[in-house]
C-alpha cells in the first residue's frame, strides 16, 4: 500500500471519532471515555508506525525544509502523547476530561493537515519510489501493533496478505 493513501486512511479514521465525540451531548460520559479510548488506541499506532518508519526514512531523504518539518512532527506527537496521559488519569466526568481531548482533537486536525499540506509533497519528492515498500513496512507493522492491543485488523489488500502468510510460515 502507497505510504500515503495508508497515513490519510489513518487521518480520516481519527477525524472521524473527533467528531462523534463532538456530537455527543454534556453527559454521554459513557460513550465519550469510549471514544477517547478508541482515539488513543489508533493515535497510538498510528504515531508508532510514523516515527519507527515514516518519519526516519523522510528524514534520511528530505531536503532541509522536509527535515524541520520531521523534527516538529516529533515534538507534536510527545505533546499529544502528554495529554493523553493526563486523560487517561482522569475521570469522564471531570471537566478537565473533556477540555484537554479537545486540546488534544485540536492538536491532532492540526498536525493532519500539517502532514498533508507540508509534509507529504516533501516527503513524496524524497521516497520517490520507495512510498510503496515503506507503506507496505507500516502496514505490517500497524496489523502487529493492532493485534498486540486486540483491536480489530483492517482488511489488508492481498498483496500484503500473502507476504504476511508467507513469512509466518516461514519463521515456523
Amino acid at each position: 500500500m502507497n505510504v500515503f493513501t495508508l497515513l490519510k486512511q489513518d487521518h480520516k479514521k481519527v477525524k472521524n471519532i473527533f467528531q462523534d465525540f463532538e456530537a455527543l451531548g454534556d453527559r454521554a460520559h459513557k460513550q465519550k471515555e469510549e471514544l477517547v479510548n478508541r482515539a488513543i488506541q489508533e493515535l497510538e499506532v498510528h504515531t508508532q508506525i510514523e516515527e519507527e518508519i515514516f518519519y526516519p526514512a523522510v528524514k534520511v531523504k528530505a531536503q532541509k525544509e522536509g527535515q524541520k518539518i520531521i523534527v516538529e512532527a516529533f515534538e507534536e506527537h510527545a505533546v499529544v502523547k502528554q495529554l493523553l496521559k493526563e486523560i487517561q488519569e482522569l475521570e469522564p466526568a471531570d471537566e478537565k476530561y473533556e477540555a484537554k481531548f479537545k486540546v488534544v482533537m485540536d492538536s491532532v486536525k492540526h498536525h493532519i493537515k500539517e502532514e498533508e499540506v507540508e509534509l507529504f509533497p516533501k516527503a513524496k519528492k524524497a521516497l520517490g519510489d520507495q512510498a510503496e515498500e515503506i507503506g507496505d513496512q507500516m502496514e505490517e507493522r500497524k496489523a502487529d501493533l493492532m493485534s498486540e492491543r486486540g483491536m480489530e485488523i483492517e482488511e489488508m489488500p492481498k498483496r500484503a496478505n500473502h507476504r504476511r502468510t508467507h513469512e509466518v510460515h516461514a519463521a515456523r
